[in-house]
């Protein structure tokens, strides 16, 4: 069998991205998905900052724009903002997955779908034989100079290629209602212990009267689902009646934390396989595109050279943590003081929000793909909001600005 220059193990945002960029540098690229039609089952929520759709190179996906947002409290104090202008939009989230690995396909990439990855050797010259299952159950063997792992939290890639994987994975559920109360301009987000401890709840605009409604929590002795049925009565006495009828379900896992290594000799991770997930919202897309982008130039470059071990590849973790690796550390360590929170300090936080300097500012700096970088500023902006948190954002304060050490072991997170 001819052997390809990259083998691409996902055709999520991050996979399919990688792809393009290196078939249009006219490498020869095999996207592998495990599932018959890319972009389904859908993976995430489909809310997204007007870079997504400039780094897909098209607005088709597009649903529905959104001006506004809204936090609401556990005892459902509304704290709200609104924009002139459209700061997130609603996509057809399988929709984007097919856009993107339609671009792949047109500038050369070839796609196989149904097949799964089932680990691989090293061959005697240094390359790969990468086995493969298609979806007749027949197994294959496909070599190939350098293999791309974007295949999701579980990746089998990491697993194959000893990348020591420790993170934490937080459940997350998701409902789609065709019906549903709400403003149709306004994203939700919903804070409290009881449904979402560890991150929050979300209630998303359709565009057509519904609306998608999630939340993603720390993983505990209550599944997913069954915080969701708690978030669903919280949405009961939010809206007075009971959100019925839901159309589709959503369940997956969010990676939260640093990978270490997401490199080895002929190997690279990318997306949610390495971890690359904002810590403070769970999102992931605009993070996976990038990562796709710098991944394919660094192997396109390792190719060329036929330079292809962990030394070489390396240049791609630098170049994505020169790029976002600052905000990922603040917003990771801003993660674990929220943890920290209760309800009650919960509630001190949103009355304090509440107020019209630190809403302005809200507006004028909020960035879905940059959130640390504002809270961040409020903090500096609002002396009374930094004495409602724990004491180690103030020592982070002290120590010149958000380089404190973990507030917790690592070790707490569970090796996957």
């Amino acid at each position: 069998m001819e052997r390809f220059d990259a083998l691409v193990i996902g055709a999520g945002p991050a996979g399919s991205s990688a792809a393009f960029e290196l078939a249009r540098r006219h490498r020869r690229v095999l996207v592998v998905e495990e599932h018959s039609r890319v972009g389904h089952p859908v993976q995430c929520a489909g809310l997204v900052s007007s870079r997504v759709l400039e780094l897909a190179g098209s607005r088709a996906s597009v649903l529905h724009p959104v001006n506004g947002a809204a936090v609401f409290s556990p005892a459902l104090h509304r704290l709200g903002f609104r924009a002139a202008e459209p700061r997130a939009f609603v996509i057809d989230r399988g929709g984007l997955d097919r856009a993107l690995a339609e671009r792949a396909a047109r500038a050369g990439a070839e796609f196989a779908t149904g097949t799964r990855f089932d680990g691989f050797q090293r061959a005697a010259d240094g390359t790969l034989e990468v086995n493969l299952r298609t979806p007749d159950g027949t197994p294959s063997r496909v070599p190939t100079r350098l293999l791309l792992g974007a295949d999701g939290v579980a990746s089998g890639v990491a697993r194959a290629a000893g990348l020591r994987r420790r993170v934490e994975i937080l459940p997350a559920f998701e409902a789609e209602f065709p019906v549903s109360p709400g403003d149709p301009e306004d994203v939700e987000v919903y804070l409290g212990t009881s449904f979402a401890p560890g991150l929050f709840g979300w209630w998303i605009p359709d565009g057509t009267g519904g609306a998608r409604v999630g939340l993603a929590a720390t993983a505990g002795k209550l599944s997913a689902r069954e915080y969701f049925e708690r978030m669903l009565d919280h949405l009961e006495r939010r809206f007075g009646s009971r959100l019925r009828n839901p159309t589709s379900y959503l369940v997956s896992g969010i990676p939260i934390g640093h990978l270490p290594h997401i490199v080895a000799d002929r190997v690279m991770l990318l997306g949610d396989a390495a971890a690359q997930v904002k810590p403070l919202s769970g999102g992931g897309i605009f993070l996976s595109q990038r990562a796709g982008q710098i991944a394919a130039e660094t192997a396109d470059t390792a190719l060329e050279k036929d330079r292809l071990g962990a030394e070489e590849l390396a240049q791609y973790p630098a170049r994505f943590d020169a790029e976002v690796g600052e905000e990922l550390r603040k917003a990771l360590y801003l993660r674990r003081v929220f943890l920290r929170l209760t309800d009650a300090d919960l509630e001190k936080i949103v009355q304090a929000l509440d107020d019209a300097g630190l809403r302005g500012s809200i507006v004028a700096f909020g960035d879905i793909d940059f959130p640390a970088d504002l809270v961040w500023r409020l903090l500096r902006q609002s002396p009374s909001l930094l004495r409602l948190l724990p004491k180690a954002v103030g020592a982070a304060f002290s120590r010149g600005g958000p380089t404190a050490p973990d507030l917790e072991p690592a070790g707490r997170f569970p090796a996957r």
